[in-house]
């Protein structure tokens, strides 16, 4: 019977906690256990420092400052885009498509595209091991004949099923993702006539 009242009397106390000062004003502050960085020593916007001769917190902006992708003056870069609005084939001037630019479109091309398109860019990713179906192949001619711009523009803004690389993609990692699909479309539709004369002999 002692473990009965006990029960009784926690249960009366938790309810009247509960809900015996619902609508009760206390100037009082919370108890709190965790207090979770709520109140924080900080300055916010407009608010008046000491420290700073003006006396303002707000600092002013630096000339010259620009907002990070705010500043895409060249639609060719930044979309794939003649500034008439057409995708543009070809890659931008300004970019270096040597062995170091491919290698980093390999490298990104094998965390972001792989599990969908496959390391052959086949789209026999390891997703269609789990009813993910239909990632393109990019070696049909839909997609070998998109100028290089519009391959630009699905890894920035997705298609059909395929998300966004946009946010995850800096412009020029897209570009590089391009150079490496265009070296896996070579390798895979190749002809005897794309080897230099010199080293034809050298194929079995």
């Amino acid at each position: 019977m002692r473990y009965v009242y006990l029960v009784l009397f926690f249960v009366v106390v938790l309810t009247v906690g509960v809900l015996g000062f619902r609508g009760s004003i206390s100037t009082r502050p919370p108890l709190e256990v965790f207090p979770d960085m709520d109140r924080q020593s900080k300055y916010l916007p407009q608010d008046v420092s000491p420290f700073f001769a003006d006396g303002r917190t707000d600092r002013p902006i630096p000339a010259g400052t620009v907002a990070r992708g705010d500043l895409r003056e060249d639609p060719h870069f930044y979309a794939g885009r003649s500034p008439g609005g057409d995708f543009v084939a070809g890659f931008p001037t300004d970019l270096t498509l040597d062995r170091q630019f491919i290698d980093r479109g390999r490298e990104r091309y094998e965390i972001y595209c792989t599990p969908c398109h496959g390391s052959l860019g086949n789209g026999r990713g390891i997703v269609t091991n789990y009813g993910w179906g239909g990632p393109a192949s990019l070696h049909i001619d839909l997609i070998r004949n998109q100028p290089e711009g519009e391959i630009f523009n699905t890894i920035t803004h997705g298609k059909n099923t395929m998300f966004s690389l946009g946010d995850k993609l800096v412009p020029e990692d897209r570009w590089a993702v391009v150079a490496y699909v265009r070296a896996l479309q070579r390798s895979q539709n190749g002809r005897v006539a794309d080897v230099p004369a010199s080293h034809q002999g050298d194929l079995n």
